[in-house]
Parts: structure tokens; sequence; C-alpha cells
């Protein structure tokens, strides 16, 4: 495969490149036209969007939609009220905070896929959100809070800084006594593998009692490739833990069949599916939203006693006071003072004891 800063230097990102790839319907044209929002991805990426269908999953991710320009329920200034960025503590642009114990470390707005659900689009995307990435400003505030003890590293996608800056993040991060853990958010595995080089495992690898996890961002089975279980078991051969953080996307992934597939495929690869999260109420994403419901019914209906427990992930909602489960009870049917009434996914019945408290 080419260096992975070929493909950050030959993005599809204008009409001319796109139809060299895929043949692009009037809506899509005219939503990148008059869409004034950022928007490309790698040419690794786009060459696994389906030529003649404007539905295919990775398609309707990479391609603006005159839909951004409808917003119900999307909320204004919305990374500003859900990363408690008003508040009366005062914190260095780079530092979001909903916990008490650990924070998201904000270092860049660049992306390697401008994905058209973003949460951050203000930031990244509509680029409406002008914060100040001053990443030693950032460590000083966190060296300075000795409640810290998580650090999350995100963006825009932070493997996308050099290699000697991601040294540097890691190590002075494992410097500060209170920080126990370290992770990254970064779609690079799914949408840009080639950046998982050498000289960047080098960067991350290796044992410290510091450890560092990574989650990436994988909505549908096709987005999965052999480039992409290299890159991972590269991750994991040299100590990085990776997981997967799905969004649940309408017309996307809101099916049994996609996502039962998503999840089996994350295994083979070596993924462990951690969170589904229900679409934000970013601003211009409406169209990407489902029922509320609807992330823990293919829970039950297409996971759960359908294939393996290590398959299935947590249903959530991101909030300015941190993640919700959005997970109802659907397997206890009854109660009793002697006993619980539970149904599986077949619909079989058996009881449990009620041991009093």
């Amino acid at each position: 495969m080419e260096k992975w800063q070929y493909q950050m230097q030959n993005q599809i990102n204008t009409i001319d490149k796109l139809v060299e790839i895929i043949n692009i319907t009037d809506a899509e044209r005219e939503a990148i036209i008059t869409t004034n929002t950022k928007w490309g991805t790698t040419p690794y990426f786009a060459q696994l969007m389906d030529r003649d269908n404007p539905d295919c999953p990775i398609r309707k991710q990479v391609i603006p939609s005159l839909k951004e320009k409808e917003n119900r329920y999307g909320i204004d200034n919305y990374l500003v009220y859900k990363e408690n960025r008003s508040t009366v503590e005062k914190r260095p642009d780079t530092i979001a905070r909903q916990y008490h114990d650990r924070i998201a470390f904000t270092v860049m707005h660049i992306c390697a896929n401008y994905c058209r659900h973003c949460f951050r689009k203000e930031l990244v995307v509509d680029e409406s959100l002008q914060l100040r990435f001053d990443i030693d400003e950032g460590l000083d505030w966190i060296r300075d809070h000795a409640e810290i003890r998580d650090v999350l590293i995100t963006g825009g996608d932070p493997l996308l800084l050099p290699d000697e800056k991601i040294a540097y993040l890691v190590n002075k991060l494992r410097e500060i006594p209170h920080i126990e853990i370290i992770r990254f958010g970064s779609r690079v595995p799914i949408v840009l593998p080639q950046r998982i080089t050498k000289d960047l495992l080098k960067a991350l690898g290796g044992f410290h009692k510091v450890p560092i996890w990574l989650n990436t961002q994988c909505n549908h089975a096709k987005e999965i490739t052999e480039h992409t279980a290299k890159a991972v078991y590269d991750l994991l051969t040299c100590g990085v833990n990776v997981g997967n953080q799905a969004v649940l996307l309408k017309g996307i992934n809101d099916d049994r069949e996609s996502f039962k597939t998503l999840h089996q495929k994350l295994l083979t690869i070596r993924v462990r599916p951690y969170y589904v999260f229900y679409c934000e109420p970013a601003p211009g994403i409406d169209h990407f939203r489902t029922p509320v419901e609807k992330g823990a019914e293919l829970i039950r209906d297409a996971l759960r006693g359908h294939t393996t427990g290590l398959a299935q992930p947590m249903y959530v909602v991101a909030t300015n006071m941190g993640k919700i489960p959005l997970m109802p009870d659907y397997y206890i049917q009854d109660k009793n003072s002697d006993s619980y009434t539970l149904r599986n996914y077949r619909g079989c019945v058996t009881t449990l004891p009620n041991i009093p408290r």
C-alpha cells in the first residue's frame, strides 16, 4: 500500500476526484456544491464505496447530503454544551470534561475521513468552532489536576500527528504520577490503515504500567478489510488494546443483518465491540437518527443468543453528564416475592429464585 502521507495528500475531496471512483447522483453533486462544509476521505476508503449505489453505507458516511441542511433536533453550539466548555471551571481549549477522574484531550481538528454524522461536526466539518490546540498547555492542566487518572486523546484524529509528537504526548502523560491509563480515539485503523507504521508502533508500544487502549469506529462490515485486520494485529502485537465504538446510523447499520454481521466480523479481526452510541444531537445530522429504542432492540434481536457474548457492545448515549446506558430490561418478564420469570432470545421461559436483601 502507498504510504499514509500519500493517502492524506491525495484525499478524495473534490467532484473531479470523486467521479473517477463512483457515479455520483445529482443530489450528491448538489450537496457537495451547496453544503459549505469540509468533506473528503482517503483514496483507500473511497475505493470501498459502491460505484452505482447511493445507499452504500460507506458512501453515505463520506459524501455530503442535502439533508444536512435540515436541523430539527440538533443543538446549536452542541460541542460547547456537550463538553462543558462554558462552565465556571477554567480549562484550556484542549480539555473537555464530563467526569471527575477522566478527560478528553483534544489535540487537533484534522481527520482522514470527515464523517457526515460526526458529533464534533462544528469543530472538524463545519469549522464554526475554533479551538486552540496547545498540547503543552493541556499537559500542564492535567499535571495540576491530581484527580485525573484517565486521559482520552482525541481530535479530529490524533494518530494523524507526526510520530514524534505522538511519542512526546505519550511520554509526557506517562511521567505524570496520577495518570493510570491512556486512550486514543481514532478511525485510522478503518479509514487509513497505512498509518499503522513501525515508527508509530514504536511510539505507542511496549510494556508499561500506564497502558494504551485504542478505540476505533467501524459502523458497517463493508469497512473491514485485510488491511484493517493487519493494522489491528500490529497494534495488538505491540501492546495496544483495540475496541470498537460504533454509531447507530439510520440506513447504514440499523437492520438486524447489518448489525449482527458488523459485530461478528469485528471479532474476526480481533476487535472487541465496546459501545454502540445513539446518534448525538449535533446539528445537521437528523437524517442519521433512529428511535432511541432501536439500538437496544437490535442487541436483543440480532446479538443476544444469536452470537457470542464477545460481540455484544453496550448501548449508550453520550451527554454532558457522561454516558448513559439505554438498555431496558427485556428479559425479566415478571417478579414476585418468590421468583423472577425470565425469557430468553427464543421466547422460552424459566424462573430464578428471588433472594431477599
